[in-house]
């Protein structure tokens, strides 16, 4: 669940993970990663989005793993709990859509938003998924947006500057046409959802805290074939763009090594 940006004059202090931390956020990673894998058998033409919370719901309890979405009221705490066990955001659904009773139809992207903690430790990911045979732009979406993350990856080196994962996710989605969504990021986790920092998906690079081993944060660019201006409903949740066209969203979990990047939300 992605972290919005909030007034950050003076950051907190980013924790950096044990190596037993970052183990026990390997095996909530994996299960992420799991859960993903049974989507994929499942996300097809005249499913209900009910239908893959429900699933993801049963494979979390078989697990012994905690749902993190449900309930959740974000900030502030007045804000309306969240329904469901997954964010399920379709088309020009930015993120953060409500898990209810439409069906899937052929041609539709749906992003599926999972975070969950097991044994004290979270894991947070998110995947577009074509639904069927998609068009040939939503395709192009798909790819630009999974290429934004995995330059985005590459970017955490130690010792580059935290912004510089932004100017590279900022770089590759302009120049292929696309818009990033400024005012949504990534954020750090650990035995919480969201902790420091906010990890924004836009430059400049070269600026914000230097990154060291021991980091985890998600990096989660949400990427529009339109303008990245969007709009929140009245549901106090679901984020749409405003020009009505496509977006799209891939995320890990990413832990800084002294070898580079590692990516704890995979098999």
């Amino acid at each position: 669940m992605i972290d919005t940006m909030f007034s950050r004059n003076q950051p907190p202090a980013i924790s950096l993970k044990s190596p037993m931390a970052i183990a026990a956020m390997r095996e909530s990673g994996r299960l992420v990663a799991e859960a993903f894998e049974l989507m994929r058998g499942i996300i097809q033409p005249g499913i209900r989005l009910a239908d893959i919370d429900e699933a993801v719901t049963a494979f979390l309890k078989d697990r012994d793993a905690q749902p993190l979405y449900k309930g959740y009221r974000g900030n502030p705490p007045s804000h309306p709990p969240f329904p469901g066990v997954i964010c399920a955001s379709v088309n020009h659904e930015v993120c953060h859509g409500l898990p209810d009773k439409r069906r899937l139809n052929a041609g539709d992207l749906v992003g599926i938003d999972i975070g969950l903690k097991y044994n004290d430790y979270c894991g947070d990911a998110c995947v577009t998924f074509p639904v069927g045979e998609v068009s040939p732009e939503a395709q192009h979406l798909l790819t630009v947006t999974q290429d934004c993350l995995a330059k985005g990856i590459q970017a955490a080196q130690p010792g580059r500057h935290l912004t510089d994962i932004g100017a590279m996710i900022q770089l590759h989605a302009e120049a292929n046409g696309c818009s990033v969504v400024r005012e949504w990021g990534g954020h750090g986790i650990g035995r919480n959802l969201h902790e420091p920092p906010h990890v924004s998906h836009i430059g400049p690079g070269g600026r914000g805290p230097k990154l060291r081993p021991g980091m985890v944060f998600t990096i989660e660019p949400m990427i529009n074939l339109g303008q990245p201006e969007w709009d929140l409903l009245a549901d106090g949740w679901t984020v749409v763009t405003r020009d009505g066209k496509l977006s799209a969203q891939f995320e890990h979990t990413v832990v800084v090594t002294e070898n580079g990047p590692e990516i704890l939300t995979t098999l």
